[in-house]
């Protein structure tokens, strides 16, 4: 056997075990342990532990304590992926507008487990922002298009009443799910939410849903702002032309625009 030939054996043998630990990621099973991820595959502990470092050091793992979930580089990578998916491709030239219209960053969101992603954005032309990116992950309870998901999907309230996280990022991210509940109600009553500071001191977001041919929620569409810019007496300037760009993603993904059953 060559050197080439070594080479190239031992980089398809890592290449093996890193997708033996990427596999251990899943929709049920988003935050794996290391001694879950290390059973999981079957690999020496040393060396599951240097891979597991390694992938974490260039940002494909984030850590939490003893916890690992798939890291914003490995999912800004995967993002361009959505670009096939129908709901993307349908919204993008609505998000353009969206932005052309109000001057504000447009962003569509889809619900994994109890975060929701950005898989599309059109960003603010303002000099003063905070940026948004495809790729970027995000907890449902803390802004705006989380509560929304929250208010239209059922599945995604009890994902989060199932975890048990509301961890908090501000005085004014909600702590309990009494006040989940509150803004849960106000969302469905409104057709919308705005929500200011929730996740960051400096920024706020209005959203509004998407349902597709199903009746079901597609995804979540939104502005995000900075509040020096845009403040909660000013918020409903920017609520019918987030409504209305929902309104037409969603006729445009089959929807027909009628009355929606009860939650």
């Amino acid at each position: 056997m060559t050197a080439d030939e070594r080479d190239r054996k031992s980089s398809t043998l890592v290449l093996g075990k890193i997708v033996r630990i990427l596999d251990c990621f899943s929709i049920d099973a988003p935050e794996p342990t290391f001694q879950e991820i290390l059973r999981k595959t079957g690999l020496p502990s040393s060396t599951c532990q240097r891979l597991v470092q390694d992938l974490t050091n260039e940002g494909f793992l984030d850590r939490d304590g003893d916890r690992y979930r798939v890291g914003i580089a490995l999912v800004r990578w995967a993002a361009p992926g959505t670009l096939g998916l129908d709901v993307v491709r349908v919204v993008k030239p609505i998000l353009t507008r969206l932005r052309d219209e109000t001057g504000e960053t447009a962003c569509l969101y889809v619900r994994d487990g109890i975060h929701r992603t950005v898989v599309a954005v059109a960003q603010t032309r303002h000099v003063v922002i905070r940026p948004f990116m495809v790729g970027m992950v995000m907890p449902i309870h803390a802004g705006a298009p989380g509560k929304v998901f929250l208010a239209f999907d059922p599945e995604a309230r009890e994902d989060l009443k199932k975890s048990g996280e509301l961890a908090t990022f501000t005085s004014s991210t909600p702590d309990s799910m009494k006040r989940i509940d509150e803004q849960i109600a106000t969302a469905r009553e409104q057709g919308y939410y705005a929500a200011f500071g929730e996740r960051h001191p400096d920024v706020a977001s209005i959203s509004a849903p998407v349902f597709d041919h199903t009746r079901s929620l597609a995804a979540v569409i939104g502005l995000g702002f900075p509040t020096q810019r845009v403040t909660p007496e000013t918020v409903d300037q920017l609520a019918g032309p987030v409504i209305q760009a929902a309104r037409d993603a969603s006729v445009q993904l089959g929807f027909d625009d009628g009355p929606l059953p009860e939650m």
